[in-house]
């Protein structure tokens, strides 16, 4: 997303807010996810000067002071146990994806894409379940959070579907406050739920968003997900998933009999010197087992950076599609990536000065909310179809002129253009009769009756 069109004029942002209030239903969005009203403050107004402060890139802190309430409200809101973040996010994506496809066809694929970005909190010591975390791009730890995320993407917008603030379940890497609440609580399945293993909470982010009504039929995810018993579980739920494998000696199947793991079947292909494709190298069919049952994957072999020696190895459950489909639909799972750093970079991603884990996760949805609006303004300026019906008028084509209606018009204009320039009325009404002879029988009766 590009982000020259981000607008941080107050009035900009009050109309942009007002207009997806009314797109997405807020007020009912708020009332489901338990975000109420109370002592006579509109929770709107509340919501809205949240938005203001992201897209200011100010904390609660610095933001000037809201009129109507104090700072501290608003702190308590975000601080409330009982508001139902996740669910929240989830019904705002569900709104939005219903208004995007009425624009987009029928046919083409829907995925949600699962990954996690770093959530750092170096200099703190009190936040709530502050744990050390392992970073996979910089191969080593910090102290924060996994922001795991699930988003949903038609190849054209990315919209943010669900997430979770993940801590560590060892107590060696914990160091923030771990509170003991009542286990039937939001609260406690939610703190629960963060220190639980990425894969399977990975699978509750998708199972919410598949109850929620969201149909896509295809699931990315990178090497860090893309284990066999990720691929079973989506199969069961009827999801094809399409992730990149390790290349790691770990991880067996069977290919024409024999047990392997991804370098040797590569050996294997290389001296059968089968031919290689422009594109990919190889794309045999494979079959994992788990929990005892078999399971075909469609093994694409791509190349990594033009050399022969270095390649990514994609997997699906989806074995119908062609290679190059795989590819293409792997490709979207950058899109995430564009997420995480609009984020990061300009909503105040890990930008916050909350404590309370309740009030981080609130304050992640609000990030999530704001890149929604910005997802949705794109869309509009992008696609012209979010016209409605004068997308269609603009598109009509206009109505054919009868050929006797405009020859009557070129005669009335030819007329009094000749009595601009003196020539008397006999004299034109010898030149258009003597015309009107020229013409076709059909055509001068049509032109009588038209005249």
């Amino acid at each position: 997303m590009s982000m020259s069109n981000i607008q941080h004029s107050t009035t900009q942002i009050h109309y942009s807010f007002h207009h997806f209030s009314k797109l997405v239903q807020l007020g009912a969005i708020l009332r489901c996810a338990n975000f109420k009203k109370k002592r006579g403050i509109r929770v709107s107004l509340l919501v809205e000067w949240l938005l203001t402060t992201v897209f200011s890139r100010y904390s609660l802190f610095r933001a000037d002071d809201p009129s109507g309430f104090s700072k501290r409200t608003v702190r308590n809101y975000l601080n409330d146990a009982q508001i139902n973040w996740q669910r929240f996010v989830v019904l705002i994506a569900i709104k939005l994806i219903q208004y995007i496809q009425r624009f987009t066809d029928s046919r083409r694929r829907q995925a949600l894409i699962v990954d996690d970005s770093l959530f750092k909190r170096e200099f703190s010591k009190k936040t709530e379940l502050l744990s050390r975390v392992f970073d996979h791009d910089n191969q080593c730890y910090f102290k924060g959070f996994r922001t795991l995320t699930v988003g949903w993407s038609d190849a054209n917008t990315f919209l943010p579907v669900n997430f979770a603030l993940m801590s560590s379940r060892k107590q060696l890497n914990q160091f923030g406050r771990f509170k003991h609440l009542d286990g039937r609580s939001l609260a406690a399945k939610r703190r629960a739920q963060a220190q639980c293993k990425m894969n399977d909470v990975a699978l509750e982010l998708l199972d919410a968003a598949f109850n929620a009504g969201i149909k896509a039929k295809y699931v990315l995810f990178d090497s860090w997900y893309a284990s066999p018993r990720m691929f079973f579980e989506l199969l069961k739920r009827g999801r094809f998933g399409i992730g990149m494998l390790k290349r790691t000696k770990k991880v067996y199947f069977r290919y024409r009999g024999r047990q392997m793991d991804v370098k040797t079947l590569y050996r294997i292909l290389c001296s059968g010197k089968r031919p290689t494709r422009d594109d990919y190298f190889y794309s045999p069919i494979v079959k994992f087992e788990v929990d005892g049952q078999e399971m075909p994957v469609k093994l694409v072999y791509v190349s990594n950076r033009g050399a022969s020696n270095q390649y990514l190895v994609l997997a699906t459950t989806k074995i119908g599609l062609r290679p190059k489909e795989i590819i293409q639909m792997y490709g979207r799972r950058w899109q995430i990536e564009g997420y995480f750093k609009v984020a990061k970079q300009y909503l105040q991603f890990d930008q916050t000065q909350i404590q309370s884990y309740d009030g981080l996760c609130g304050h992640m949805a609000l990030v999530m909310m704001s890149y929604d609006i910005l997802a949705l303004a794109q869309r509009q300026n992008i696609d012209e179809r979010t016209l409605g019906d004068l997308f269609f008028e603009y598109g009509r084509a206009l109505l054919d002129i009868p050929v006797a209606e405009a020859l009557s018009w070129l005669m009335r204009t030819l007329s009094g253009l000749g009595i601009k320039m003196g020539m008397s009325s006999e004299a034109l009404d010898t030149i258009f009769e003597e015309f009107t002879k020229a013409l076709p029988s059909s055509l001068a009766r049509l032109l009588g009756s038209a005249g």
